[in-house]
């Protein structure tokens, strides 16, 4: 039976960390141009989104994109029924993008999402095809206080 060294599976928070300083997804001179060319799409999609520009922000969008919200149980078909879903949100929302990571055909941004005033946090998967999304799956969670169990490993960090 071969043996598994467990750093191997889960790094240390300094090699991690240098894995990510060292990796081309984070460094902007190991992206190809294709690259650059979907992180400005995705700037202008969570820019426009912040900004209420309803007609900018679904422009990412395949006309047959598909847009899922796991949590609530919903598929949404189509980039004009994307449009018409979020245009019918009563609630005010602004966006504030934490990191955007991808490569090829996958991206992911981590976003805090601030209805009303009050804090969501939000990760999108994006699949491109071409310089299309044709699909997104959006993961909500609310803030929460953080457990007396982990206090003695944890640091607190500020919510943004």
């Amino acid at each position: 039976m071969a043996s598994t060294n467990i750093s191997t599976l889960h790094p240390s928070p300094q090699k991690t960390a240098k894995a990510r300083a060292d990796s081309p997804v984070w460094e902007a001179a190991g992206r190809t141009e294709r690259e650059n060319i979907l992180r400005g799409a995705l700037h202008r999609h969570w820019a426009s989104s912040d900004a209420g520009e309803f007609a900018a922000e679904h422009a990412i969008y395949a006309a047959d994109a598909v847009l899922e919200y796991p949590q609530s149980g919903e598929r949404i078909r189509g980039r004009d029924g994307i449009q018409a879903s979020r245009m019918a949100q009563p609630d005010a929302k602004r966006f504030s993008v934490r990191r955007t990571l991808g490569r090829g055909c996958l991206w992911i941004t981590e976003l805090e999402l601030t209805y009303n005033g009050e804090p969501v946090y939000v990760v999108s998967i994006m699949e491109f095809k071409g310089d299309k999304v044709v699909r997104e799956t959006q993961y909500f969670g609310a803030a929460f206080e953080p457990h007396p169990s982990r206090a003695q490993w944890a640091e607190r960090t500020a919510r943004s």
